[in-house]
């Protein structure tokens, strides 16, 4: 609930600067965080990993809207896309450099002793909940499709 809390405060900092984007973000991550506790039935409080994996989702999506829009040639609509992605990640730990994610994903291979892309499905799942909210999916899988090859 820690998050919601920042996130609470950073609102009406934004509010007070009438600072739009940031608004508009923040408040889309207030949504979502509402959206997912009253999805599980309940007013029930979502742990640390259920906050960073709906805050890399809000980033994700945004950056996602970001490069169709410049695909397309629209600037514009790019630009206040990227600002939001820039206010929500401030709330994610910061990410980790490549060079450390290869080592926990070789740490991990020889930990569990992977041979092959058979293993690749253990390997992510270890390697995914060890950085999670520290790296995206996407990078891990590359780097564990790498090592296994």
């Amino acid at each position: 609930m820690s998050l919601q809390n920042d996130v609470m405060t950073a609102l009406k900092v934004a509010m007070k600067a009438k600072d739009q984007a940031a608004l508009t973000a923040l408040r889309s991550v207030k949504s979502a965080i509402l959206l997912a506790q009253t999805e599980t039935g309940s007013q029930s409080e979502l742990t640390e990993e259920q906050e960073l994996k709906i805050l890399q989702k809000q980033v994700k999506q945004r950056k996602d809207s970001a490069a169709i829009f410049l695909e397309q040639g629209r600037e514009d609509l790019a630009a206040p896309e990227l600002l939001e992605a820039e206010v929500i990640s401030q709330f994610l730990p910061e990410a980790l450099s490549q060079d450390d994610i290869e080592k926990v994903v070789t740490e991990t291979i020889e930990k569990i002793g992977a041979s092959g892309m058979k293993d690749m499905g253990k390997v992510m799942g270890i390697v995914s909940k060890a950085l999670a909210g520290q790296a995206d999916g996407k990078t891990i899988s590359t780097i564990v499709k790498s090592k296994l090859v």
